[in-house]
């Protein structure tokens, strides 16, 4: 059984009144259409956790069901209206994405990212990677971190690496950045003095709120969340938890979470990614 910390004990004991156990994710396979997706593995020697566990593991049976099925899963109605926005020109170069990419280009690369920028001399997102493209090539408006349009074309691309393993880049110029992450990751922060790490590694499988707690992995984003009642990015879910524990939440595309990003992707390696997925 895992122990609870100080302050998440407090935030347990508020929303729960009473302690709960821990109980490992369910044993069942994620099959989305016809192709099995790794949801667990064994953790390297150099891994905090014991064992890896996508967040599909800990959600009801209810919603695990909403993501076999591509017909079912609501994130899809955003990737219909990718499809459709991919040829559409935009811009003052009179360009769609279609005029330079077929979608099959984005073949593997959510499973890499953050990638390394040498122009940038930072990582860079997807997100920030489709705005380029906007802003350099179509001559467009970048699109805002949330904007629909944003979320249905990061689902729409993330879902052409559906089933790889999650690899990104942690040496080379990436290390640094993976570094700061890994330190925001374990800070204390906000009015309950609380970090990243005593949710998703040391009481991952408890319950809270009437929900269990994840091991907060990101290889399904972005996902449509039951709750949201619809689709929201990784930065998104990363201010939402800052929100939980009273902090001040770093901006979207910010360094921070950036760096946040690529470290907590690095946690979930060998992960099938999963986008669209679909969380409560």
């Amino acid at each position: 059984m895992k122990k609870l910390g100080g302050a998440l004990s407090i935030v347990l004991a508020l929303s729960l009144s009473n302690s709960v156990a821990f109980a490992e994710p369910d044993e069942n396979t994620l099959v989305v259409e016809g192709e099995t997706l790794v949801t667990d593995l064994e953790a390297p020697e150099d891994s905090p956790l014991d064992h890896i566990y996508s967040g599909w593991r800990f959600r009801s049976p209810e919603t695990q069901s909403l993501q076999t099925d591509d017909f079912e899963n609501p994130a899809f109605a955003a990737v219909e209206n990718a499809i459709a926005e991919f040829e559409t020109v935009d811009g003052d170069a009179g360009k769609s994405c279609a005029s330079c990419h077929s979608i099959g280009d984005f073949e593997g690369l959510r499973a890499s990212l953050p990638r390394w920028n040498e122009k940038l001399g930072k990582p860079e997102t997807l997100e920030m990677i489709i705005n380029r493209s906007r802003t350099e090539h179509m001559q467009a408006e970048p699109w805002k971190w949330e904007a629909p349009e944003m979320l249905a074309m990061t689902s729409y691309i993330g879902l052409q690496s559906r089933g790889q393993p999650v690899d990104v880049q942690t040496d080379g110029p990436m290390e640094e950045w993976a570094k700061k992450g890994e330190e925001l990751y374990y800070a204390k922060v906000g009015q309950l003095n609380m970090s990243c790490s005593q949710c998703h590694e040391d009481n991952y499988g408890n319950m809270i709120r009437a929900d269990h707690l994840s091991q907060g992995q990101i290889n399904g984003f972005p996902v449509y969340r039951l709750k949201w009642g619809g689709l929201g990015s990784i930065h998104r879910r990363f201010s939402g938890c800052m929100k939980n524990i009273r902090a001040e939440p770093y901006k979207h595309g910010s360094d921070e979470f950036i760096a946040l990003e690529l470290y907590v992707a690095s946690r979930g390696e060998g992960l099938s990614v999963e986008t669209p997925a679909v969380r409560n």
